[in-house]
């Protein structure tokens, strides 16, 4: 019986570490693919596929295009910085055997395989001693090699394998992305134009990156078929990440309204307590999911206003997602609105990680993440803000955000204006709409 107990906890840990590994991967991608800097893409690849494999290093191998050669493009290690750009030859080298044969190789003791290319080892005086490699390919065309080196304990194993196989999946789409935008910045001088293909890299972007996210999401689910009682949870948990991170996929096409032209504004006139409860009930499960208090102050007076509904609830319905992110559990937010002459001002306040104050106007520049996107704890790709000061300012309104610094919350406030005509005090209101107003509270 013990033996039995023991065997069944043994395999709760191995499938528990399974389902870690897999929402560690969700969150690389997640990273991977909103970091738009090749040196910086780089450096966090190499570390992750390190950590993941416990090795000493890591390093990838690019196809030249013209000699059909291997060259380190990056590394990680003491004989990093010496390594990018050296030469590996594809005919007989390891690396080669990898992108000939389109397929993982372990070698466990490199000074047995005559395909071993020494001769980078003696010029750094580095021992490498064992190498698991796996093919990176973009939309089926091969560009390179992902290897890690000197497992510290043990040997590689098929986990290994099926663990940086889905990183260098990720990593190709990532690489290429970055790549197509450096090829668009370098091609066209005119800044409309550049804008323009930035949004399309997004809306391909989001296309590519549903590969990897699939094989995520069909291996997370054979998991699931064999887990039970706590393993079951977490990888519920995997595939609740996987969705998450899908939904935001689909977000990114969002990236349109950057370049929102006040042409495509439909207008309409909405009680702004409608607005507003529409934008809560967005946001309600996030709050809901991270024990958050929400409070509703609604303005003394109802008001009337004319905008285009659905931009306006998204513009609202980023900063509102802001606030939850980046306030921690059991934090407070609070969502309020008032009349001030003829504007109507939307404040969203918080209790949580607050922002340096020589950043509250960078947020709400493209893809600017107050955190380093090697090392941040949020996810997103900070593009919630910048879609809402687009909005405000095809409404002739405005944005800021103001905080008293780290951890002491922050405060940012939609600002609309206010056409003749448009206020109506309580008294005027019908009776079903001013009943909903106080039901919304």
């Amino acid at each position: 019986m013990p033996e039995e107990t023991s065997a069944g906890q043994n395999k709760s840990e191995g499938l528990q570490q399974k389902v870690d590994m897999l929402n560690r991967l969700v969150e690389i991608s997640l990273v991977m693919n909103s970091t738009f800097q090749l040196d910086p893409l780089l450096e966090y690849l190499m570390f992750q596929a390190t950590e993941i494999t416990n090795s000493e290093s890591a390093s990838i191998l690019l196809l030249d295009d013209k000699t059909g050669d291997l060259r380190f493009a990056a590394a990680l290690g003491d004989v990093a910085e010496e390594l990018i750009g050296m030469i590996v030859p594809r005919k007989g080298s390891i690396a080669g055997s990898i992108i000939d044969q389109e397929q993982a190789m372990i070698i466990d003791d490199v000074d047995k395989d005559p395909r071993h290319f020494d001769d980078i080892d003696q010029k750094l005086d580095y021992d490498t001693r064992s190498i698991l490699g796996v093919p990176m390919a973009i939309r089926d065309k091969l560009v390179g090699v992902l290897e890690v080196l000197n497992r510290r304990e043990g040997r590689y194993d098929e986990d290994d394998i099926r663990y940086i196989t889905l990183l260098a999946s990720q990593a190709a789409v990532a690489i290429d992305n970055v790549q197509m935008v450096e090829s668009l910045e370098h091609a066209y001088d005119d800044l409309e134009k550049v804008n323009k293909l930035k949004t399309d890299f997004i809306a391909i972007a989001s296309h590519e990156l549903r590969t990897p996210l699939g094989v995520i999401l069909g291996y997370a689910t054979v998991l699931q078929e064999d887990a039970q009682g706590e393993s079951g949870e977490h990888i519920e948990a995997v595939l609740s990440s996987a969705l998450q991170m899908r939904s935001l996929i689909e977000g990114m096409t969002n990236l349109r309204y950057v370049s929102l032209d006040e042409s495509e504004l439909n207008f309409e006139k909405v009680w702004l307590n409608d607005v507003l409860q529409e934008a809560i009930n967005d946001v309600q499960s996030m709050v809901e999911a991270k024990g958050q208090i929400f409070e509703l102050e609604e303005p003394p007076e109802a008001v009337m206003i004319e905008i285009d509904r659905a931009k306006f609830v998204l513009a609202l319905t980023n900063v509102l997602n802001n606030a939850i992110k980046f306030t921690p559990p059991g934090g407070v937010i609070l969502l309020s609105a008032v009349r001030r002459n003829k504007e109507v001002w939307v404040r969203v306040r918080d209790n949580g990680i607050g922002i340096p104050a020589d950043e509250l106007e960078q947020i709400f520049e493209q893809f600017y993440q107050v955190e380093d996107p090697m090392t941040r704890k949020h996810g997103g790709l900070g593009l919630g803000l910048t879609i809402a000061r687009t909005v405000l300012d095809r409404h002739k309104g405005r944005i800021w955000a103001e905080s008293p610094g780290p951890n002491e919350g922050s405060c940012f406030t939609l600002v609309l204006p206010l056409p003749p005509g448009m206020i109506f005090n309580e008294m005027e209101v019908p009776k079903n709409h001013k009943k909903k107003a106080k039901e919304s509270t």
